[in-house]
């Protein structure tokens, strides 16, 4: 399939249907632990949304009245959970995105999955400010989605070396609350050392104070989702990663849940 795919989801706990609008590899962040060979830097191309249309029905089916997950996934884990925007780039990229989520919720309304699956977009946030992506978000809303908004560091410093990208954090904070008010929004935060060094406090307390300036001032987050790496890099800078360890992220998880917010670690 060209859009469509199915992957057990380590931080879903189950089967999430993935919808990959950048099937060329394209994306206007260049994080430095994505796990997507070939990245290069630009935007979706354009989407064939009939053969999407398709795949999706195909999966669904495949996935609740056919034999896929009895074949392929172990019992504990048998359930959809989810259908995320989560491919090979920034979902958001993509001219037609708003005219995909409504093929997208239609598809779940038809497989009467509204209220028991969710809408998930996993999304670093750069476009929300896009009246597209802003009527494509409420939209997500009305078919009780979620947003997963990329959060990774909040000084200049930290996004220039982790995400590739040059920006005021502060800019990027208003776009997480744009985000908040338009549809539910948990906060994704990756962790890792750099050169067999975590995250300095410096890094750490800015992270914190820019969760807390949103705590303060709404609108509400769903909570934060702290997380490691799970698989290699596929970025020159792959040898300098490491996992932090759960110790660690549990810990940064405890200074997140004193700022009232609910906080999933998976290491």
């Amino acid at each position: 399939m060209t859009y469509v795919y199915a992957v057990v989801s380590r931080r879903s706990n189950g089967v999430s249907i993935g919808i990959n609008l950048n099937p060329n590899h394209a994306c206007n962040w260049r994080c430095i632990y994505c796990q997507v060979p070939g990245l290069v830097r630009g935007k979706s191309p354009p989407i064939d949304l009939e053969r999407l249309r398709t795949e999706l029905d195909r999966m669904l089916e495949d996935v609740l009245h056919g034999d896929l997950l009895e074949n392929e996934v172990e019992p504990s884990l048998r359930r959809l959970n989810d259908v995320a925007f989560s491919g090979n780039g920034e979902s958001t990229t993509a001219v037609e995105f708003p005219e995909v989520v409504e093929i997208v919720g239609a598809a779940l309304e038809r497989h009467e999955l509204v209220g028991k699956t969710k809408l998930v977009l996993i999304t670093n946030g750069s476009m929300i400010e896009t009246p597209r992506v802003q009527q494509a978000l409420r939209r997500m809303a009305a078919f009780g989605g979620e947003v997963w908004f990329k959060l990774d560091r909040a000084t200049k410093e930290g996004l220039s070396l982790v995400n590739s990208v040059k920006m005021d954090p502060a800019d990027h904070i208003e776009r997480l609350r744009l985000a908040a008010s338009l549809c539910p929004t948990w906060v994704q935060t990756c962790m890792f050392e750099l050169d067999g060094v975590p995250p300095p406090e410096a890094e750490l307390s800015a992270y914190l104070d820019a969760l807390r300036s949103v705590v303060e001032d709404g609108p509400p987050l769903l909570g934060v989702m702290l997380y490691s790496l799970a698989r290699a890099s596929h970025q020159p800078e792959a040898p300098r990663l490491n996992s932090v360890s759960r110790e660690w992220l549990e810990a940064l998880g405890l200074r997140v849940t004193a700022l009232g917010l609910k906080v999933k670690v998976t290491p």
